[in-house]
């Protein structure tokens, strides 16, 4: 059974979808923690669940790599076999890739490579182009520079809002994360393989 903790930012529904999976007992991984750099309404979805929370807000500490240290060790208490950043709004310092690398993916709203960072549906709009997508990756030192595990492409409507086209990429990126979480347990996806590709 592939124990994770989820990292987020916001409304968590990549971790809520996920959740949901995990209750059949059929599937082969279970989170075990869900963490936030702040107090994210997607916690709740964890408190639903049953599953311990802990926040580590990053403005409670002096600098980055402390904050990270901090991170580190709260999700380090889990023992997890697997770490995903999933709408999670920081970029990890250096030590916590190192540490849990290759064990640790983060979904992103975007066809990698294009439309790296926090932005990436603006960007995808601001472009002006006809597809964008979602990927799933091994996170690395870079921003949203990892290999890449899995994506796919969503079209881009005549008069999409930024609001209207994350809502039809986030679908795209649960089931992703969903079918990756599936193959890493059941070691059809080979992250370490992937890592040194």
């Amino acid at each position: 059974m592939l124990s994770i903790v989820v990292l987020i930012s916001g409304g968590g529904s990549n971790l809520r979808a996920l959740l949901e999976a995990s209750e059949d007992a059929e599937f082969p991984a279970r989170v075990v923690a869900v963490g936030a750099d702040r107090d994210a309404d997607g916690l709740e979805h964890a408190e639903r669940f049953g599953i311990p929370t802990f926040t580590v807000p990053f403005t409670s500490y002096p600098s980055r790599e402390e904050w990270g240290d901090a991170l580190l060790e709260q999700i380090r208490q889990w023992e997890p076999d697997l770490t995903i950043l999933s709408g999670f709004m920081r970029l990890v310092p250096p030590r916590v890739v190192e540490a849990l690398s290759p064990w640790l993916i983060n979904t992103h709203p975007a066809y990698l490579p294009e439309f790296p960072g926090a932005h990436a549906v603006r960007d995808a709009l601001a472009a002006g182009v006809t597809q964008t997508g979602a990927s799933l990756i091994v996170v690395d030192n870079g921003v949203d520079a990892g290999p890449i595990i899995s994506q796919e492409r969503v079209e881009v409507e005549p008069g999409d809002t930024e609001a209207a086209l994350h809502e039809r990429i986030k679908p795209v990126e649960r089931r992703l994360l969903i079918d990756a979480v599936l193959d890493i347990a059941n070691g059809h996806i080979d992250l370490e393989e992937l890592a040194r590709a």
